[in-house]
């Protein structure tokens, strides 16, 4: 299997958003945000060219960054998962993912430092941040068969300028 790993583009303000007294949950993306999120989905596509299913923690900022995937890839259906929120327990997710095909590619879109963590616990069984994924970035992961914890291996990550720059 392979596994794409994308932190959602640019957000509001948390501090800004917040004093509106609406849930954090609810934070949508900027305008700047969205238009970087389209290109880099377009520089996505030419390094993964095809995706299987397309998941979304059920957070506004992500399913927006999920919605613009969707459109560069033509797929008309985003599942959302509880599995990547960003205090969700690590192994629900390794337990969600196992319900996929092994041979299926799988793109989720997520939160930091949840994401950041997910991959680290999946290439190394660490329950700790090591790499960095800016909003907007993404890596991919192989595995062979299953993903499982620690036996992941890192395919490429890409900052969301160089994601960019590949739509070119």
């Amino acid at each position: 299997m392979h596994l794409l790993v994308i932190r959602h583009a640019i957000a509001e303000d948390r501090d800004a958003f917040g004093r509106t007294g609406e849930d954090d949950d609810l934070r949508p993306l900027t305008d700047e945000g969205r238009e970087k999120m389209i290109r880099g989905a377009a520089g996505l596509r030419v390094l993964l060219p095809t995706l299987d299913l397309l998941a979304s923690s059920p957070l506004v900022r992500a399913q927006q960054t999920a919605a613009i995937v969707a459109k560069a890839y033509g797929m008309e259906a985003i599942e959302t998962t509880s599995t990547l929120e960003p205090d969700a327990d690590l192994a629900r997710f390794e337990s969600w993912i196992a319900g996929q095909p092994r041979a299926a590619t799988v793109a989720v879109v997520g939160h930091e430092p949840h994401l950041s963590t997910l991959v680290t616990w999946l290439l190394a069984g660490v329950d700790a941040s090591h790499i960095v994924l800016k909003k907007g970035a993404a890596c991919a992961l192989a595995f062979d068969g299953r993903v499982r914890r620690a036996e992941g291996v890192l395919l490429w990550l890409q900052t969301p300028a160089a994601l960019r720059m590949l739509a070119r």
